[in-house]
């Protein structure tokens, strides 16, 4: 009895469902809700990890490309031996690999904020972020390995020149063999081109030019008290010492400088 009622009720139930096309329509929803809630969060748990993935890959990817770019831009000019510069002068450009990374990031900055002017340079240092300065200076700090110098020049100065150093007290700040500074914002200086020294010592004597010059206290202080002629002297003195600074280049290429 009450299977046969109960059988007349559920058929009932189905004929009033077939018979309203809005109850159909509500079932239908409610069905697509429920499917909808227990599956949207094992969805979201399979498919999120794969987006941080994805990310982490790019980051690696893009950065090993970015500070390959960024160190091109160096290579130009500091990975060819030899390379001349022709602002405001002809002149080698510097030796950077296995200088100290501050100073090479403080010399960045310098041109990045128009304490040192040169187009070029000003332009180029404009365009690096933070970090940017940061990597190439480890970058080029690192590059020309390790060199172990004597405590004292293995080449003494003439009398003329040995009066000069005193005078402008180079030692005290570069070191006694003018590579090791007292302050690693400070340059080894020890065997660099002597025409780039020459040039640089000569700028920090310039004032009232936009175009070239550097600002800075200390070595506009020294620079000032000598001729031309004196700086000179000075820079080729230093320039002919044993140096832990080089220019390395492209693997092409088969030797150091």
């Amino acid at each position: 009895m009450y299977v046969r009622q109960g059988g007349r009720e559920a058929a009932d139930i189905i004929r009033r469902y077939d018979s309203a096309p809005k109850m159909k329509n509500l079932f239908s929803l409610l069905l697509a809700a429920a499917v909808a809630c227990v599956t949207a969060p094992a969805f979201a748990q399979a498919s999120a990890p794969a987006a941080p993935a994805a990310k982490q890959e790019q980051h690696a990817a893009g950065g090993a490309k970015s500070i390959e770019a960024r160190v091109a831009m160096c290579m130009g000019c500091h990975n060819i031996i030899d390379y001349k510069g022709t602002f405001p002068e002809v002149y080698r450009v510097p030796k950077i690999a296995g200088q100290n990374a501050k100073y090479i990031a403080a010399a960045l900055n310098a041109y990045k904020n128009g304490d040192r002017k040169h187009p070029t340079m000003r332009g180029i240092a404009g365009s690096l972020s933070d970090q940017d300065i940061a990597d190439i200076s480890d970058y080029y700090s690192k590059l020309a390995g390790e060199t172990k110098l004597p405590d004292q020049p293995t080449k003494q100065p003439n009398a003329q020149v040995a009066q000069l150093i005193q005078k402008a007290a180079c030692q005290s700040c570069h070191g006694s063999n003018f590579s090791k500074p007292i302050d690693p914002s400070y340059p080894k200086i020890a065997g660099q081109h002597d025409d780039y020294l020459f040039v640089a010592l000569k700028a920090y004597k310039t004032e009232n030019n936009p175009a070239f010059g550097r600002n800075n206290g200390v070595m506009g202080a020294i620079a000032k008290q000598f001729s031309n002629s004196e700086l000179k002297a000075l820079a080729e003195y230093v320039g002919s010492l044993d140096s832990e600074l080089k220019t390395v280049p492209e693997s092409r290429f088969h030797h150091q400088q």
